[in-house]
Formats: C-alpha cells, sequence, structure tokens
C-alpha cells in the first residue's frame, strides 16, 4: 500500500527547514525532496518572494502530525501559503513527488 503524503508550502527556505524538522520529531515520516515555486505576479507583495513545498510521507495519522506541527512553527516564521494530505496518492502523482524545481540550474 502506498504511503501518505503531506505537502506544506511554506514561504521561504529556513522556514521550510524548520518546518521539515519540526514535522520530522513529531511523527514517524520521512521526507521527499523539497520543491520551490517563484510567482511570477505579486512576489514584490509576499513576505517571502519564494514558496517550498515541503513532502512529509508515511501513515496518514503521522503525515497529518506532522503537517500540523511545520504549520506550527512555519506560522510564528514567514507563514504558510498551502497544506493538504493525499491520503493514497496515485502513482502519477507518486511520479511527481520525484520532481523538484531546486536542483534546477
Amino acid at each position: 500500500m502506498a504511503q501518505a503524503v503531506g505537502l506544506l508550502e511554506v514561504y521561504g527556505l529556513t522556514t521550510a527547514f524548520q518546518a521539515a524538522d519540526a514535522g520530522c520529531k513529531a511523527a514517524n515520516v520521512h521526507l521527499e525532496i523539497f520543491d520551490k515555486n517563484k510567482p511570477a505576479r505579486n512576489a514584490d507583495k509576499m513576505p517571502v518572494p519564494l514558496i517550498i513545498c515541503v513532502k512529509f510521507r508515511g501513515s496518514v495519522q503521522d503525515v497529518t502530525a506532522a503537517v500540523e506541527a511545520g504549520m506550527e512553527i512555519a506560522e510564528r516564521e514567514a507563514g504558510v501559503v498551502q497544506h493538504y494530505v493525499i491520503a493514497n496518492p496515485t502513482e502519477d502523482c507518486e511520479k511527481m513527488l520525484k520532481i523538484s524545481c531546486l536542483d534546477k540550474r
């Protein structure tokens, strides 16, 4: 059975590391590679002009706990953009989880 995935988008890389650390300490999860998004529109109006997606993997219960712990930290820092837990990702979704713009030059 596929592991659940928790997606947590936050403002800034430092906030992402803090949220990932908190989530991994709060529950039995592991991380997929981070991803980034720099919106073309309104970037100058954002708290930090870079959005990072933290991806937690594990059971639905653990992923949910990790996302909640990560959100708590991120809200105290630069902020949360969006969050979502996928209980049973499809095969196509699994492929997309491996993609990251952070390693692009």
